[in-house]
Formats: structure tokens, sequence, C-alpha cells
């Protein structure tokens, strides 16, 4: 709908205003214009001429005037005053009406409004003069409805007013505001000491919506708070505080922060273990640390959005490996242990207490002890130096030639254990015990 403007003087005939008075009313209208729904028929068909002059009151969107004309039709009216009107818009009488003396010609522009529905984003056409009658229309239908703002730069607009008649919430920033005088949600915004940012999201919805319902009963108990505390302040009688009420918004401009950023995290890349085997290292070893493994680090990069705080959207961005994980490596030995050799016994005193102690070792004592005494006392006299000069023989058993005693020692020359352990050998491979050698001796005189 738009208003044609009026450039030369109105002349005394029919179809002009001969006075007027212009008001600001509010007249709520509660119809959803839609070009299928409710069409408004702008081409009149005949109509009589009305010779009477007519005293109307003209209401456009709200701007009040009473208007003398000599119009014979509603359609004629709003030509002489200006008013050009559409298929979405409103007009009641309708315009092809005849204009009565004393009647009563609102008009009402179509407007798009975008909605959200129950989370679905749609369009209407609506009627009203504010975005509270447009919500009491929208909401007779059930379900959750918001009127969503559209965003250019830092501004936020919508092609109705907020709420021509009460005052209006606006929640933000994890608190509520109640606001007096200011219609544009612009005004409303600004009344509440709200900057927008590039991305912020702003919706008008019905003050008792469950989504805001808490937070305005909370603002309004607060806003009464005040009131009765000002009242009291200011001298008023216990009657008159107690009837001090905040008047209750009936819509919510609701501000929702949105925020897009990216968000970096880091997680831990478990490093892997190889064990080598290994001949040089003992297989009863614990396996050995031959290179230290050391786990790596993976990097995510995700474009998160929220709105308040919560997140919306989360879009990886990239994903990357920025440290390398290290292998570890262990050896583990398989070379056997050799068997550990006996202990060699440790004897001490004369070599004839030698003797009996390696003899016994054997399990030659008493008789065949007895007989082994014979034997090297005969022989050698014990004596583990003794040599014979004529057949070469040496040491204590008169081993022929005494480098034979090697087998037992290297230190065969020296050491009387050695000689010892090599004849008692010797007597066993050979004679099997002592008195076997021993006799042996008594009767051909060596052994």
């Amino acid at each position: 709908m738009t208003r044609t403007p009026q450039t030369s003087p109105v002349p005394a005939v029919p179809d002009a205003p001969e006075a007027s008075a212009t008001t600001r009313s509010r007249r709520r209208w509660p119809f959803l214009a839609a070009a299928t729904v409710a069409a408004v028929a702008v081409a009149g068909g005949a109509v009589a001429y009305a010779d009477a002059r007519k005293t109307v009151t003209l209401d456009v969107d709200g701007d009040v005037k009473t208007v003398t004309s000599y119009s014979g039709s509603v359609d004629d009216l709003l030509t002489s005053q200006g008013v050009v009107v559409d298929d979405r818009d409103l007009v009641t009488p309708t315009a092809g009406a005849s204009l009565e003396d004393g009647a009563d010609v609102v008009v009402r522009s179509g407007k798009e409004l975008s909605l959200q529905v129950d989370g679905k984003d749609t369009d209407a056409w609506v009627t009203a003069l504010d975005a509270a009658e447009a919500l009491d229309t929208l909401t007779a239908r059930g379900g959750d409805v918001r009127i969503v703002a559209s965003r250019d730069g830092e501004r936020a607009s919508l092609p109705v007013d907020v709420d021509t008649d009460g005052p209006v919430a606006v929640v933000h920033d994890g608190t509520t505001d109640v606001i007096d005088g200011a219609d544009d949600v612009e005004a409303v915004l600004a009344e509440a000491d709200v900057e927008l940012g590039a991305k912020d999201r702003v919706h008008v919805t019905d003050a008792a919506n469950g989504e805001v319902k808490k937070h305005v009963a909370a603002a309004v108990a607060d806003e009464q708070k005040q009131a009765e505390k000002q009242a009291t302040k200011d001298g008023a009688q216990t009657e008159q505080v107690a009837a001090t009420e905040a008047a209750a918004p009936q819509v919510a401009v609701v501000v929702q922060r949105v925020e897009t950023k990216k968000v970096t995290t880091t997680t831990s890349i478990d490093h892997e273990t190889k064990t080598k085997k290994s001949s040089d290292r003992y297989a009863d070893l614990d396996p050995k640390v031959a290179k230290k493994g050391k786990d790596g680090e993976r990097t995510i990069v995700h474009q998160v959005t929220t709105i308040d705080g919560k997140v919306v959207k989360k879009t990886k961005v990239s994903d990357d490996v920025t440290t390398k994980p290290v292998t570890g490596v262990l050896v583990k030995g398989t070379k056997e242990r050799p068997e550990p050799e006996p202990e060699t016994p440790t004897y001490s005193g004369s070599t004839r207490s030698i003797g009996q102690q390696m003899a016994a070792a054997r399990g030659w004592s008493g008789s065949e002890w007895t007989c082994l005494e014979s034997l090297w006392t005969k022989e050698s006299g014990w004596d583990a130096s003794a040599a014979n000069p004529s057949s070469g023989a040496y040491g204590i058993p008169q081993s022929l030639p005494g480098s034979k005693m090697a087998t037992a020692g290297s230190d065969w020359q020296t050491n009387p254990a050695t000689q010892i352990e090599w004849g008692l050998g010797y007597i066993a491979d050979v004679y099997g015990t002592p008195c076997g050698a021993w006799g042996h001796s008594q009767s051909v005189g060596w052994y």
C-alpha cells in the first residue's frame, strides 16, 4: 500500500475532503493477509454517486483522521486521500462498497514477515499493526512461532513495530529488560543498551512462550518491586502501594549471540614397540631398550558456531599429524646360558691330609684310604716335588712322565691337589680302587 501525494489545493467538490483531524489510534484487525486468502478487490464496480457530504473516520495503519468528503464509495475516498492499496492489503468496508456518513474506513497494509515455526523457516503476509498483533493471529494456529528480524550490519529491522500498546521485554546476554515507549525493534534494542554483533540473531516471540516465559516473569516481578519501592518513597498510602502494578509485556525481543570461531584440539597418538631378537644376549635376561618410543600428536581444527554459548554447528577444517610417533625397539636375547662349571673344592693341610679328603670325596675311606696311603708313601713319601732321576717319574703319584698330569691342571708341577686328582683318576681307570693298585705294586713293585 502507498499514499499518493496531493500537490494542488483540494476543491470543494465530491471525492475531496473539506476538513480533517489526524490522530494515532490502536485498532487491532487480526487478519492474515495472503494473495490466495484475503485478496482485496480494488477494482470496484458501479457505485451510485452520493450527493450528500459525509463525515467519516479513516484509519490507515493506525493513523486515524476524520475526513469530510463527497466520495460515493470507499474506493473514491481512498483515491482522494492518496491511499493506494494492492491485493495483500486489507480494506474494510471493501473498496467497492458505498461510503456512508459516519463510516469507519480501515486500511491495513500487507507486510511480509520472516518466520520460524517449530524450528522451520517460512514466510507469511499479515495485515497486523505490530508484532504483538501478528503473533496473536499466527500462534492461534498452534506451534512455536517466532518473527525473525532481518539483519544489515549491526542493525536489525522488522516490517512492523514490536508493540504499539505496551511494554516490551528484551531478553539478552543472560538478563531481561522491560522497555516502555519504543515501537521499532532497533529503538527497543537501543533503549535496552543492546549492541548487536554482525552474526547475532534477533526474533520476536510471545512473552508467554516457554523459551522466555520464566525470564519475563522474573523481570516483571523485579519491575513490580521497583515500582512499589518508588511509590513508598514518594509517600503513597499503603493501599496505593499495593495497587501499584507493573505492566506485563505481551511480546519479547530475543537476542541470540552467534559466534563462529576456529577451535584447535590435540590428541595423543600411541607409539608402537617392536621387538628384535639377538643371539648375543642371554634369553633369561629382560628385553633391553635399544630405542625409546615416543607418542605422537594429532592436531584437529574445527569451525564451531555457538548460539548463546551452545554449539549448533561443528565442521572439521583440518586433521593433521603434527608430531609423528617414534617406534620403540626392544632387544630380546636368544642365547642359552651355559651350565655353570662345578666349583672346585678347596683343600687345605698337608699333602697327606689333602689326599685323604680327595679320596673320601670318591668314597674311598677306611681300608681303601689305608691302601692309598701305603701306595703313595712307597712311591713318593707324599712329596709333590719328588722326582725319579732314572725313570723321570714325578710328583706324589709318580706319574711317568710327569707331564701326563697336565690333564688335571696346568699347575701339575707345584699343586698337590692337581697331582692327587690325576693320580686318583689313574687308579680308578687302571685298577678300580686304591687296594687294587696297592696289591699290584706289592706283586710287581710298581703300579
